[in-house]
């Protein structure tokens, strides 16, 4: 799997990932002699790929990087969703490969993964994508959603909207009719719109979600084995479910 962003600092490297979920400062926030977080005794970057959202603090930061170099506890590379002016110039003058503009949470601790600075990439090599869609139902003012048996490979138990791959020689959208004609026996839905891409990790696996709005005139359907019920209801009653991973914010970003 290869993840699209911004090169700021040219390099190719490869590593094993450590993720911090918060900012982090060069300056006071990490021990260059030893590359040791502060707030994380133990868990030093150096020779890691360190994926953090973002740099901040004093421009010092850079020069704190500089000193890194000098006595080898550098990261191996350096993951940003938005690289700030104080990591990018460190990483630029340490030559050390940065780049940004990727989703933190496709990324898990421990993850192989190839940078290239250049190209503006992240390679996960243990990682694979897998192309799903995901449609969700309206009759009248309900939504429809289902929920997952315990027979499905993924998120089991959990309530979704019509999902599944993706096969080879077919479109998103023929993979869509065909899933609601398999799991709800309805043919022929009235599409009304389809959406924007989502990303979603799950394990050694990101989904690649392709969502669509559809609309039927009745209420009544037939489950196949991928699910032990159903229920139509009020949008806002989705946020009270145990859904798959960004389902409300998927099903959100239809209405728009």
């Amino acid at each position: 799997m290869k993840l699209k962003g911004r090169g700021i600092s040219r390099g190719k490297a490869e590593g094993t990932i450590l993720l911090n979920d918060t900012p982090i400062s060069f300056l006071g926030e990490v021990n260059p002699s030893t590359g040791e977080l502060i707030d994380l005794p133990g868990s030093s970057i150096k020779d890691r790929v360190f994926a953090f959202p973002r740099g901040k603090g004093s421009t010092v930061g850079s020069y704190v990087m500089l000193e890194m170099k000098r006595v080898g506890t550098l990261p191996t590379a350096i993951i940003n969703e938005s690289a700030e002016p104080i990591v990018a110039t460190g990483a630029v003058l340490s030559e050390v490969p940065l780049v940004d503009g990727i989703d933190l949470s496709l990324l898990c601790e421990g993850d192989l993964c190839i940078i290239d600075g250049s190209e503006g990439t992240v390679e996960l090599p243990d990682v694979k994508e897998v192309h799903a869609v995901s449609s969700f139902i309206h009759c009248g003012d309900e939504v429809l959603l289902l929920k997952r048996s315990n027979k499905v490979g993924s998120f089991k138990d959990h309530w979704a909207a019509v999902s599944g791959y993706v096969e080879d020689g077919e479109t998103a959208k023929e993979a869509a009719i065909r899933e609601i004609q398999e799991e709800i026996g309805v043919i022929n839905p009235e599409l009304i719109r389809s959406g924007e891409s989502v990303k979603v990790r799950d394990g050694n696996t990101i989904w690649i979600i392709h969502p669509y709005l559809f609309r039927i005139n009745e209420r009544s359907i037939t489950l196949d084995w991928e699910h032990t019920e159903y229920r139509w209801m009020l949008p806002d009653a989705i946020k009270n479910m145990k859904t798959v991973p960004e389902l409300e914010e998927v099903y959100r970003s239809l209405l728009e």
